[in-house]
Parts: structure tokens; sequence; C-alpha cells
């Protein structure tokens, strides 16, 4: 149905920042915008067909200059933590901010490519391509990187995030979206009666500070366990330490049989709306977070956002991977780009 454009904002730097409108005929719109790559609103009926925003955010682009949770932004070049906030990679350490206790986290609260101006290019096919071009040592990242993520919504109901990048030597590429859901709506309150199901038969447990161990470890028996549905809100309190360490669940899940081909991967579903929603990837791990550490902030239409009002879907590498041997690599450079693709449908 096209896709209409309106301007949203202006930077900080003085460049306009543009909202880009995805629409399909059954009444699903999607509007990203080319500040941090973020998904802004995403408008979905219900099984009554009322529509609804069901992701959380802000009205305007001051919002996002904040942005401590991270609202529906696209996060680059590294995704989730690095222990001690350096890695090796050809013999070479790397440091970069230290901004969670002794640790990294989504490469720079200020710097990182979430609150950077991509540019944007509307597509022949009703999608939208953003585009960054990042130098070497930015962030203390190797490599001159050309990175681009790509949104499009098919009639099928299934939003698609394509992620592609480049680098002239070897260097972490590790990104995600990082857009909260709330299937009842972003202003209908907590998110612990959605149903989850995770496909996926381990996860990686973490110390303090939510670094991984290095241990794939199984879910079986435990509240990690997600293989078949179940209420967020049933376990989340459990007398688990890594509940404990988390203030609730904010673990990687190690997804069972990835071998990066497109795969179903989770699927979440509001008993109070009727809506569902089916999450693929091509990535080898997810993020479940359920959104404990919300900091209570006015969002969207007059909205208070607080703890577990939404929560979050991350497909990515495993966290820490660029120093655990034993994870899938997210080494990328002349001999191997970055591809990612992940979808969230809903049925």
């Amino acid at each position: 149905m096209g896709i209409t454009k309106e301007l949203f904002g202006t930077a900080k730097d003085g460049k306009e920042v543009y909202a880009f409108t995805l629409e399909n005929a059954n009444g699903v719109k999607a509007k990203v915008i080319n500040f941090g790559a973020i998904l802004v609103n995403l408008y979905v009926p219900d099984a009554q067909g009322n529509v609804a925003d069901i992701v959380l955010g802000f009205d305007d682009l001051e919002g996002y200059y904040d942005n401590g949770s991270f609202f529906g932004a696209t996060i680059g070049p590294s995704a989730n933590r690095i222990g001690n906030a350096k890695f090796e990679i050809d013999g070479k350490t790397y440091q970069v901010d230290v901004n969670d206790g002794p640790n990294n986290l989504h490469s720079h609260m200020e710097l990182g490519y979430h609150k950077r101006v991509w540019d944007a290019v509307v597509n022949a096919d009703d999608s939208v391509t953003f585009s960054l071009e990042a130098p070497d040592g930015d962030m203390g990242f190797p490599g001159n990187k050309k990175i681009s993520m790509t949104y499009s919504l098919s009639e099928a109901n299934e939003l698609k995030l394509a992620y592609h990048g480049t680098s002239d030597i070897n260097t972490l590429i590790n990104m995600t979206n990082h857009t909260y859901f709330n299937l009842s709506g972003h202003k209908a309150g907590k998110i612990e009666d959605h149903l989850l199901t995770i496909h996926a038969s381990s996860y990686t447990p973490v110390v303090p500070g939510a670094i991984p161990t290095g241990e794939i470890a199984p879910v079986a028996g435990t509240p990690m366990d997600f293989t078949t549905a179940k209420p967020i809100g049933q376990d989340i309190n459990a007398d688990f330490e890594q509940l404990k360490l988390t203030q609730g669940y904010d673990h990687n899940w190690v997804i069972d049989n990835a071998d990066g081909s497109l795969r179903e991967i989770a699927v979440l579903e509001d008993p109070k709306s009727g809506r569902k929603m089916k999450t693929f990837t091509t990535l080898p791990g997810v993020q479940f977070y359920a959104g404990n550490c919300i900091g209570e902030e006015a969002g969207k239409e007059g909205a208070v956002y607080g703890p577990r009002l939404g929560m979050c879907l991350e497909t990515q590498y495993y966290p820490d991977t660029i120093n655990k041997p034993q994870f899938p690599s997210a080494v990328f450079g002349p001999d191997r780009e970055y591809d990612a693709v992940t979808v969230y449908q809903f049925v």
C-alpha cells in the first residue's frame, strides 16, 4: 500500500529526521524513523478487529534522545553485554565503553547506532532501508563498517527486519532490535499474563552483571522452561538464583537447531486481546527481557511506563560471545559479511 513519509523532528546536529509508515491491507501499520532506525509505532488489529499500538515508545524525537530503556531501537554494532568492556580479535585487544558496572551494554549509551541519524531510502518494493557508515575505532570497535537495516511489511502481516554489515577488517557485529511489545496495547498494563513459547531447550546462565558463565544449561525443570506456552508471570518471581540476579527474565535462550536459516523461535499470545505474534530469525539466540527494569517515565499518548509493561525478544548472537570461543562467532570482516533477518508476524 506504499510508504508515507513525514517529518518527525530535527536532530541536535540539525539533520532532519523522518518517519516512514508501512501499511498493509489488513490494517497492520508500522512507523519507523531514521533516528536510531527505531520502530516507533506498530498498529495491529485484535481478534475483533480493534486496532491498537502494541509497542512502547515516545511521541516525539526528544524522547528518543534519552530512551534509557532503548524503546524500539536498533542496537549496534554490539547488542547486549561484553564482559569487562574489552575483547580480542586477531591478537589485538579492544577497549569499549564501560557503562554497565565493569561491562559494556549495547555498545554506547549516547553514541551507539540507536542515537544516530541514518540515511534512508524508500525502495520500489515498499520497504525502507536505513544505512550508516562507522569509521575504524568508532566507540572503540575496529573496522571501517557499512551497516544497513531494512524494514518491510508483508500482506501476511510479517514485519521483517533485515540487517547487513561489512567491514574492511575483522570486527564484532552483533546487532538487534530492542522493541518492547505489549499485545494488549502499549499502555494496557503488565505483560505477565501473556503466554510465551520459546523453541529453546537450553539457555546461557549468567553471573552477577548478567555476563554469561560460558555454560549452555538445560531449561528443563527450571523457571526458564518456555518449551510449552506458559504465562510470563507464572515463574518470574520464583526462588531461582538466575531470576534473582536479573530481577526477572533477562537471559539469552539458545535456539534449538539454529543453522542460519529463517526459523520460528518464539510465539507470544495475549489472552485478553487475542493477538498472537510469531517470531522468526536466522540468528542463534534470543534475549527474552521481561521489562523488569523499565523506569517510570512518560511514554506515548500520555502513558506512564514502568516495570514489566512491555517485553522484548531481542534476536542475537549470544551475549559476550566475543569472549567465549565456545559460543557462535560474531566476528565479521573481509571474508564474512554480516547478514541477519528477524520477522515478527501477527497471526
